[in-house]
């Protein structure tokens, strides 16, 4: 018996390939279907199962493709009412996998036809449970993600605790937690940096399995949630009701155009120019009006937290060589409508002489200085509320960078705007959407709070409002 997670940072998400006597299946698999067939190939394995822990809203799929290019059969809980033929599960219901069994246990809470699977190894002795967004390493998924009809995210919590208490805590203790996320998805709220875990020691330090009651359960979950990204609902929807074959999406996106060529596309289509490059070469020149999301970060998130309509066509500025891999990132996410990308990146750009676009971006130790010249400079901290309450640039507001297109009426236009998160990355993005809205005074903080930190600017709690 072979078990890989196929784990991907950027989505922080676990997949799972699961191999016995020559059959294969995999669990919760990513769009890109390639590192999944070359596994069962190479080892002369045929993959005779997709399992869905449920209907993904932070990721599209790849089981309808990865069904239709090995026969493999897609397999859902209960309640997974889709549009395309899956074969549903019943609680309890087993599948035999060569010389192991896979157990489907209905688990709704997190959505309703959530579904964990128990696998049994060739001694008939459990060995592992494949958790889905039901059970991660140190939380549980959000249950504000599935509401309908009369019920409501308190209702789904309970559900979620009836399904823990029912037919997760009752398992062995040496079983082998393997969840579909892991720190960084936005699908729970205080997810552990670890990818795997034995269930005993989950019972042990896991908040969620050890609360209390059912309404200690509720409120402990329920406390401290986010808004959900925009695009959760588009991809749940894509994940039910189906979508463009990848291999296509793929194709349309990688079409190599030159400046002329793309200047015009982009005319005509009114398509977004999305440049991936590094923060720091982005400062440094770009096409007027576009929008920075680096690929060297949370990139595939970003995207579809900033860009709330999933059929605008796309037009990319890329680093030499990584055109295929932005275009498969977006797909991931449900961004099918890439038109093309810049053959020769920027520099190609200038080089035709087409006009260019700056960000001004400065040190920390440059902005303490014109800080201690200009005490009340409108400073705008793009990170998280969490963060910004730990702690903060005194004076500084803060507009997460998830919700800057909707708060930029706060941002001053006619004076200098400092901008500055972390270390640099989300800065740069929020710089690069308010100056495609016109404000020509945005002002990048290099190094993020980390370097400011470094200076003589004071780093305190107080909020001032400009």
């Amino acid at each position: 018996m072979i078990i890989e997670q196929l784990y991907t940072g950027c989505l922080a998400q676990g997949a799972y390939y699961i191999e016995s006597a020559g059959e294969a299946a995999i669990i919760d698999p990513l769009r890109e279907t390639s590192p999944y067939v070359r596994k069962a190939q190479t080892a002369g394995a045929t993959i005779k199962y997709v399992f869905e822990t449920h209907f993904h809203a932070d990721f599209v799929s790849g089981h309808l493709d990865l069904a239709k290019k090995t026969g493999a059969k897609i397999v859902y809980g209960p309640n997974a009412n889709t549009a395309y033929d899956v074969h549903h599960a019943k609680d309890g219901e087993t599948f035999k996998l060569g010389n192991v069994t896979l157990k489907a246990l209905h688990t709704p809470g997190h959505t309703f036809e959530s579904t964990t699977y128990l696998l049994i190894d060739e001694t008939g002795r459990d060995h592992a449970l494949f958790t889905g967004d039901t059970l991660f390493i140190g939380d549980v998924g959000r249950p504000d993600l599935a509401i309908k009809g009369d019920l409501n995210e308190r209702d789904l919590a309970g559900m979620l605790y009836d399904s823990l208490q029912a037919k997760i805590m009752p398992l062995a203790d040496d079983l082998i937690v393997y969840p579909a996320h892991g720190a960084g998805s936005a699908c729970g709220k205080s997810m552990s940096k670890e990818t795997t875990d034995l269930l005993g020691n989950q019972k042990q330090v896991n908040y969620a399995l050890r609360a209390e009651s059912k309404e200690d359960f509720i409120q402990k979950v329920l406390d401290g949630l986010s808004v959900a990204p925009a695009y959760f609902a588009e991809n749940a929807r894509l994940n039910k009701e189906g979508y463009e074959p990848i291999d296509a999406v793929i194709k349309r996106g990688s079409q190599a155009l030159a400046p002329d060529a793309f200047e015009a596309l982009v005319n005509e289509t009114g398509a977004l120019v999305l440049d991936v490059r590094d923060a720091a070469d982005f400062a440094t020149g770009f096409i007027p009006n576009t929008i920075n999301i680096g690929l060297n970060g949370q990139f595939a998130p970003w995207v579809g937290a900033l860009i709330p309509d999933l059929l605008q066509p796309i037009a990319l500025v890329t680093p030499d060589g990584q055109e295929a891999q932005t275009v498969l990132r977006l797909a991931r996410v449900g961004y099918d409508q890439c038109i093309g990308f810049l053959a020769g990146g920027f520099a190609a750009w200038v080089q035709a002489g087409k006009e260019i676009d700056l960000v001004e971006s400065i040190s920390a130790s440059e902005f303490a200085r014109r800080r201690a010249a200009r005490p009340n400079t409108p400073v705008v901290d793009v990170r998280k509320p969490g963060e910004y309450q730990s702690e903060h640039v005194e004076g500084a507001i803060n507009i997460p960078l998830d919700m800057i297109s909707e708060r930029m009426g706060e941002v001053y236009r006619n004076e200098p705007v400092y901008v500055h998160c972390a270390g640099g990355y989300r800065s740069m993005v929020a710089s690069s959407i308010l100056k495609a809205r016109g404000f020509d005074n945005i002002v990048n903080i290099d190094g993020g709070l980390a370097a400011i930190k470094n200076t003589s600017v004071t780093v305190g709690p107080t909020q001032v409002a400009y």
